[in-house]
């Protein structure tokens, strides 16, 4: 699925829980481990320290 955003519409994640959100639903959509980070910075500005955790933990 094809996503493009302006980069003055891009929410912030910087809460876990909205991290652990967004990928939840990018895997129910198909998307694995490599590709998470690339679909998940497309739509959003993430905290990318937590977001490692998040991923090291799961």
């Amino acid at each position: 699925m094809e996503r493009y955003v302006e980069d003055y519409q891009k929410r912030r994640l910087t809460e876990r829980v909205d991290i652990m959100t967004a990928i939840n639903i990018l895997k129910s959509q198909g998307y694995d481990h490599d590709e998470l980070i690339a679909e998940i910075t497309k739509v959003f500005y993430v905290d990318l320290d937590a977001y490692n955790e998040i991923v090291m933990a799961a």
